[in-house]
């Protein structure tokens, strides 16, 4: 019998699965859950049932535990309280320790990044509307974003004490929502690996881990193409290897013509511009949350500077498609890549 190939689109990621009786091995046991405002799938192959089970659940957990913890925006969470002792002033409030080393770690990526990757800027995303599950295709005021960006808030803004955080500064928002999907992947992979599973896949609404292989080939993942349905190029993931897409496809709205996504410039308080999609792979022990955060000020950087970005952030494999549908690459990932059909016009700088 005929092997069917079927895609699942997640996010920046088309997910290729093999399955049809008679074509190999059993197709990967699968969970799907809506975590972090958005579809997140564990498969696990080559385990029986039962195991493969109890461990998709434990990585659910995990997700959902980190999800009522980091949200930036729900009321009962513990970043929601810190967010609203940062606007009440400047005295140190109580912080668990392992939230308090996600906060340093992403103010570190925000001074490697020059301040592109920025979580400090929640009252600008709070302000687009892109805070919300659903939102209107509205201009704030530009008077209000003129005095968000005025503000400044910095990552570096944070004032770390033994077991406390403060903020110097009162517009200091802090949304996770560039940071805890790779966050979320090193711990599923932790998960994993732990609970003895060697080959899974997880993807959190186009970020996607890979562990082992699938029956002894790769996983194989599919980037979306940015204005229509279906991939723009496929790639092997191999062990420990994770790779994220930003893009302007995934939250937005239009207005007169122009689209508004939810990537946001904390120099100007305006979504980015001139650009549809960065994808970022990354290995090691934290492929995760790089793949996830470095993708962000890439797109920031845009065409003229995101490879100076990506080498200012030891990226070495990174795509850019700009707002004509012009693809940049760096060379170890052009090595990698299947395009789908006939490959894009290059960038000019090739």
């Amino acid at each position: 019998m005929q092997c069917l190939r079927r895609l699942f689109t997640l996010g920046g990621l088309l997910v290729t699965l093999m399955a049809l009786t008679g074509c190999g091995p059993p197709p990967p046991y699968k969970e799907q859950a809506y975590v972090f405002g958005t579809l997140v799938e564990v498969s696990i192959h080559g385990e029986p049932p039962q195991r493969a089970r109890q461990a998709a659940a434990a990585v659910l957990r995990e997700f959902d535990r980190m999800h009522r913890r980091l949200h930036a925006w729900q009321a009962d969470s513990e970043l929601e309280r810190l967010n609203a002792a940062f606007a009440r002033g400047a005295r140190p409030v109580p912080v668990a320790p392992d939230l308090a080393a996600v906060l340093r770690d992403a103010a570190e990526w925000s001074r490697r990044s020059g301040g592109l990757f920025n979580p400090a800027i929640g009252n600008l995303v709070r302000l687009w509307g892109f805070h919300a599950d659903t939102y209107a295709a509205r201009l704030p005021p530009a008077a209000a974003i003129e005095r968000l960006v005025a503000a400044a808030p910095r990552m570096d803004d944070l004032v770390f004490g033994p077991g406390t955080v403060a903020s110097r500064n009162p517009a200091v928002r802090i949304d996770l929502g560039g940071y805890a999907k790779g966050l979320a992947l090193d711990r599923a992979a932790a998960i994993l690996r732990a609970a003895g599973i060697r080959n899974a896949l997880v993807n959190i609404g186009g970020n996607v881990i890979a562990l082992g292989s699938k029956g002894g080939r790769p996983w194989r993942v599919g980037i979306q193409h940015p204005r229509r349905v279906g991939a723009l190029a496929t790639l092997d993931l191999h062990d420990g290897e994770a790779i994220g897409t930003s893009g302007d496809y995934q939250r937005y709205f239009e207005l007169a013509g122009r689209r508004y996504c939810h990537l946001i410039d904390p120099r100007n308080g305006w979504p980015v511009q001139g650009v549809q999609a960065v994808t970022v792979l990354a290995a090691g022990p934290r492929a995760g949350v790089v793949s996830d955060v470095a993708s962000k000020p890439l797109f920031i950087a845009g065409p003229a500077a995101w490879r100076t970005m990506a080498a200012r952030l030891g990226v070495s494999h990174a795509l850019l498609i700009d707002a004509q549908g012009r693809v940049g690459l760096t060379a170890p990932l052009a090595r990698r890549l299947r395009w789908e059909g006939p490959p894009p016009p290059p960038l000019p700088d090739g």
